[in-house]
């Protein structure tokens, strides 16, 4: 029988560092502050989401959670940082789309995103939504479809570069619709928005919590939520399946992982503790406000959307044949 040599030297690290972590009673957890590591800049979603975590996990825990921003490579450096620790509860990481449902089907990871992490917790969905300058002749999804369908590639949708999840939305969104779109990438989400708003570019996929202020100055035209549900800090935008499309969704998230090998008690204790902390009214209400949707439950709700994300990403990068260099 051939053995897989990576998977095997990855199970056999993670059953050393179970073994050697193992000494660390669930009794006695945490003894010493956490590092909660977020592999992008700080003000960014994943920046935000893990500092509420922290705020209010610490005192629950009663031990620090210091929160400590490793960016750079879209995500990659830090969650590589994370993949590398001692198993032993005191170093966290954030994980969201790049680092660890798209990265690895567009360049050679350090780290593999299934084998080297335990998951703990999906602590929110990130949807995601269609904006457009205001001057925009369009309206609807309707009227934008039927005047991209009118002039194949002369309407531009921007994004923070080649492979990310704002171009990605927008690749499924012209899969969806049978449209064309002229993509034009960004060396981040701040430009490509910025350009919207100079009218340079038509359209672009963001989060809802980086143009909400926007929105709602009317700086922006929402046209669709391209998740599920609507979000209520928007009541009369539409999904984008509610315009004819069912089944669309270009929901990203963020979830707490450990490397692996982590012992389990270590891991369940915190994954009810954020559990707790998701469903009080003031964090709810926080996470709701930015645009967040606060999910929990346990471990393995996140480990089936690493999984099925994934395969997802990788099939629209192989339709789309998304290239970065």
């Amino acid at each position: 029988m051939k053995i897989d040599r990576r998977r095997f030297l990855a199970t056999s690290a993670a059953l050393i560092g179970t073994l050697a972590a193992g000494r660390v009673s669930a009794d006695d957890y945490p003894n010493h502050p956490i590092r909660f590591v977020v592999p992008f800049t700080p003000g960014a979603g994943t920046d935000r989401t893990a500092r509420i975590l922290a705020e209010k996990l610490g005192p629950m825990l009663g031990q620090p959670i210091i929160v400590e921003n490793r960016g750079g490579a879209s995500g990659s450096i830090g969650t590589d940082f994370v993949a590398k620790a001692a198993p032993d509860g005191y170093t966290w990481v954030i994980g969201t789309d790049p680092s660890f449902t798209i990265n690895q089907h567009l360049r050679k990871m350090p780290y593999d995103a299934l084998l080297d992490f335990v998951p703990v917790i999906l602590i929110t969905r990130v949807p995601l939504v269609l904006v457009a300058n205001p001057k925009l002749q369009a309206n609807s999804i309707q009227e934008l479809v039927r005047m991209a369908k009118a002039q194949p590639g002369k309407l531009t949708i921007s994004s923070s570069g080649n492979g990310t999840s704002g171009h990605l939305a927008a690749e499924v969104f012209m899969f969806a619709t049978d449209t064309k779109l002229l993509h034009v990438p960004f060396k981040g989400q701040a430009e490509a928005v910025t350009d919207v708003l100079a009218g340079r570019i038509d359209l672009n996929f963001t989060a809802i919590a980086d143009i909400l202020s926007l929105a709602r100055a009317n700086k922006l035209k929402v046209l669709a939520i391209g998740a599920p549900q609507r979000f209520e800090g928007l009541p009369d935008v539409p999904t984008v399946a509610e315009c004819g499309y069912p089944n669309f969704d270009v929901s990203a998230f963020h979830g707490l992982l450990m490397p692996a090998g982590t012992p389990a008690s270590i891991v369940s204790r915190i994954n009810g503790e954020v559990n707790r902390v998701l469903t009080t009214p003031e964090v709810k209400q926080t996470f709701e406000n930015l645009g967040l949707f606060p999910v929990g439950g346990e471990p393995d709700r996140l480990t089936h959307l690493l999984k099925s994300d994934s395969d997802r990403w990788a099939d629209v990068i192989r339709k789309a044949n998304i290239r970065v260099e």
